[in-house]
């Protein structure tokens, strides 16, 4: 593994902090916004990924991948080399290392173009690959469903295009006949065409994969159940919060993306209006371009959603810098406005000081979701922060022999008082709007 650790020089040639040049410039605008707040004369400072956290990153990712990890390079420039990156000098070091343990693949945390891949490749006498790549082969390993194998594809697909690389005149393909003769098609314009051609088929299907999760959309925003999507960085513990939920058995890992397929359980509230809780694929740091197109129908459910939890790991010295990169994947899905609940989960896994020195704000809770901390606090805030399918108190008269209105009280509804009196059973009941548009014939001033 290789990592980058360049200092910026201002136009008075001053060095600036070596943190930022570690960074591709997504990740760098995304610390600048979420660092910076208009009007006030200085900005709360965002915690930073410092070089030698973004190689931590990426052991963790390349760990998902299944990679056996044998050697790690941390290279410190003034600037980036255009042509490798990284300098011929240091190239040569890490070639004679690669060698001298027949490593197979070369990871670099850094976004690599076209042409410094393959001139690394050809001093390395390996194969290279960049962190956008390993993200790449991480969600395709993980991927289930059709639908997120056909977005990962897409994915691959779009970045492989421009990577595309050929021998000219070697590579052509010699026409027949008259006029035919001499260099004709090169196979790399074929393999583009092939590639265009394999996008626009991947591209249609995930088009009727839309359709029919439109189509999905459309019967269940028939029932006025209310959808919340949970957002966060990856490993931030979505999975665990979501089987805690919703009691479903989604599968819990450590590894980073194990999870990419959605997943939509009900959850009742205790008010008992039931709502929807949607999975979404988790965030990271310069999550590529490429990934956050192809998963758009995916995260649609985000779009859609009448609130957002935006999980947080509480344990995590770079939570805020985390967040920041939540903020700019959901700015990005035009979702930043929507209302947000801040779920800081393991703090089970803080010091009992600090533990004991949190407390809940409006819109923050804090919770254990592997433990089971703070739970029932958060399901009462969500019933707050939800406008739709507003509750109503009121005063009903029923008929002991409408069981099935009886039971969907009981189920559906808090129950204050109850009496029985001449075959009727009087009751005041708290419930939603949509209960009570069904118990209507039996409500009494």
């Amino acid at each position: 593994m290789v990592g980058i650790d360049y200092r910026v020089r201002s136009r008075a040639g001053s060095v600036a902090k070596t943190a930022k040049g570690s960074l591709t410039s997504g990740a760098q605008a995304a610390r600048d916004s979420a660092g910076s707040v208009p009007g006030a004369s200085k900005a709360p400072r965002v915690p930073e990924f410092t070089a030698e956290e973004s190689l931590d990153e990426l052991r963790s990712l390349a760990t998902s991948a299944g990679a056996q990890i044998v050697g790690e390079f941390l290279q410190h420039r003034d600037r980036l080399d255009p042509a490798t990156l990284i300098g011929k000098g240091k190239l040569e070091e890490i070639a004679g290392a690669a060698a001298s343990v027949s490593a197979d693949l070369l990871l670099f945390d850094h976004d690599l173009t076209a042409s410094q891949q393959r001139n690394i490749e050809k001093v390395v006498n390996t194969r290279v690959i960049d962190r956008t790549q390993l993200i790449l082969d991480i969600f395709a390993k993980h991927a289930r469903t059709r639908e997120g194998q056909l977005q990962v594809e897409l994915a691959q697909l779009e970045y492989m295009l421009p990577r595309l690389g050929g021998r000219g005149i070697e590579m052509s393909q010699l026409g027949g006949g008259i006029g035919t003769r001499g260099p004709g098609e090169t196979q790399l314009e074929t393999d583009r065409r092939k590639i265009y051609r394999r996008i626009r088929h991947v591209k249609e299907q995930i088009e009727s994969v839309r359709r029919i999760r439109t189509q999905q959309r459309q019967r269940r925003e028939s029932v006025p159940v209310a959808l919340i999507a949970l957002v966060g960085y990856t490993n931030a513990g979505k999975s665990t919060l979501f089987n805690a939920l919703t009691q479903a058995s989604v599968l819990e890992s450590p590894k980073m993306f194990a999870t990419l397929d959605p997943t939509i359980r009900g959850v009742t509230l205790p008010s008992r209006r039931q709502v929807l809780l949607s999975d979404t694929v988790g965030f990271i740091r310069n999550l590529p371009h490429t990934l956050v197109s192809a998963f758009r129908a995916t995260l649609e459910e985000v779009q859609r959603a009448e609130l957002i939890l935006q999980v947080s790991d509480a344990s995590s010295p770079l939570s805020a810098e985390q967040d920041a990169q939540v903020e700019k994947v959901l700015k990005e899905l035009e979702a930043e406005g929507k209302p947000r609940l801040r779920v800081m989960n393991k703090i089970d896994l803080l010091p009992p000081r600090q533990r004991d020195s949190l407390r809940d704000a409006a819109n923050t809770v804090h919770v254990s979701a592997a433990k089971d901390i703070g739970m029932s606090t958060l399901l009462d805030r969500i019933d707050q922060m939800l406008q739709g399918d507003a509750l109503s108190r009121v005063h009903l008269r029923v008929p002991q022999k409408e069981g099935k209105t009886l039971a969907l009280l009981e189920a559906r509804a808090r129950i204050y008082s109850r009496k029985y009196k001449d075959g009727l059973v009087e009751l005041e009941v708290e419930a939603p709007e949509s209960v009570v548009r069904r118990v209507k014939d039996w409500v009494t001033p």
